[in-house]
């Protein structure tokens, strides 16, 4: 939806089923259009879209393409910004670390996100901002070296000449949003200004890169990261970094109490990665792979004074004692985006584990969660006068 300031808000479809287009298509007929009814009715309703690679082939087809601009038209809706993160399936089997292939070391990761640019171009409206959210180069896991990070570089490279070429086909202002997140090559602030710096050396300051590739900021990711939004995002934007998107979302946290490992075991899943971020008494740092590593490993860190959960809860849900969530995170980021309301204009809800929370956390339907969120969001959206309607 479209709010003041050139502001849209969307949910992001990757919290539907579904790799083939016909599936996420039927997705967005059922679920959006019933958003669309109860929280923007006559108004334009924005859609962050997910494709899978398979997907994103299938609309490419220029009749699929063609009838899916008309169901926007018919039904008042728009695609401002797209998921580019998982290439292939996502729900209903494991997907661990595997989300992160293809790495951006890979010819396929160039290809499936510059279609991804081709498909917004087409679909965007006149006068909007196109984005595309991606990972950050690579998973720390997977040991890329020399030769890898140059790799990356090249392709990210050839994305950002990729996206300047399909938005200028189509007047349109096409970018890029490296996603930083807990374990890949840029889990923080100071990592992904350090990143920035190598790719535009390496791409010799091409204007393209500067305009065409900024960071997708996952409130989530970056609370994980124990960073204080006002400082993170600051040290972003002073770095000459453009935030393509602001993803709201927001993790769990807790004390390493009995009670609290104990509760914690209903959120390890055999779906997603669910790294765990620990912060001792002293500050110091430390990442676990998995939830159920942390588990295992509590003994050794009792003594520990907060864990981060990179575990996507509802925007709206009240904390299951003993845990907390990381919600007073993403306030603030909308605090500092109400100081700084023009240097994002795209925000999206990013709750993607209806299917695996526990049954205290868990709506009725996909539809009714994600219409608490909208509430939730734009009730808070409002309290820092960035929820105005475009047209009001």
């Amino acid at each position: 939806m479209r709010l003041n300031h050139g502001r849209h808000l969307a949910y992001s479809a990757n919290v539907h089923r579904g790799e083939t287009w016909p599936e996420t298509f039927q997705s967005l007929n059922n679920c959006a259009l019933a958003l669309r009814e109860s929280v923007h009715p006559g108004r334009p309703f924005g859609i962050g879209l997910r494709l899978s690679r398979q997907a994103a082939g299938q609309l490419s087809e220029r009749r699929t393409l063609a009838g899916f601009r008309r169901w926007l038209e018919k039904n008042d809706c728009y695609v401002f910004t797209i998921n580019g993160f998982p290439y292939g399936r996502f729900h209903g089997a494991s997907v661990k670390e595997n989300v992160y292939r293809p790495d951006w070391t890979a010819s396929d990761r160039l290809a499936y996100t510059c279609l991804l640019f081709d498909l917004l171009a087409a679909l965007l409206p006149a006068g909007v901002e196109g984005s595309v959210s991606t990972l950050a180069g690579s998973f720390k896991e997977f040991d890329p070296d020399a030769a890898a990070r140059k790799r990356i570089f090249d392709n990210l490279w050839r994305c950002a000449r990729h996206a300047a070429r399909a938005g200028g086909r189509f007047g349109r202002a096409l970018r890029l949003g490296l996603e930083p997140e807990p374990l890949c090559l840029m889990e923080n602030a100071d990592e992904t200004v350090r990143f920035f710096d190598e790719l535009r050396a390496h791409c010799k300051n091409d204007p393209r890169v500067e305009e065409c590739i900024g960071v997708n900021y996952d409130t989530c990711h970056f609370a994980i990261a124990f960073e204080e939004p006002r400082a993170a995002l600051s040290r972003l934007v002073d770095a000459g970094i453009k935030i393509s998107k602001i993803q709201l979302s927001s993790a769990l946290k807790a004390r390493p109490t009995i009670a609290a490992r104990q509760k914690l075991k209903e959120f390890a899943d055999e779906i997603y990665l669910h790294q765990v971020a620990v912060r001792d008494e002293t500050g110091r740092r430390a990442v676990h792979r998995d939830l159920p590593d942390a588990l295992a490993g509590a003994a050794a860190g009792a003594g520990s004074s907060e864990w981060r959960i990179h575990f996507h809860v509802p925007l709206h849900a009240p904390a299951v004692a003993p845990l907390e969530t990381t919600a007073d995170d993403l306030l603030r980021t909308l605090d500092w985006l109400a100081g700084n309301p023009r240097i994002c204009s795209h925000l999206e809800m990013e709750t993607y584990t209806w299917d695996v929370l526990p049954p205290e956390l868990k709506a009725r339907t996909v539809v009714s969660q994600l219409l608490a969120e909208y509430r939730w969001t734009l009730h808070h959206l409002a309290k820092r006068g960035l929820g105005a309607l475009e047209s009001d």
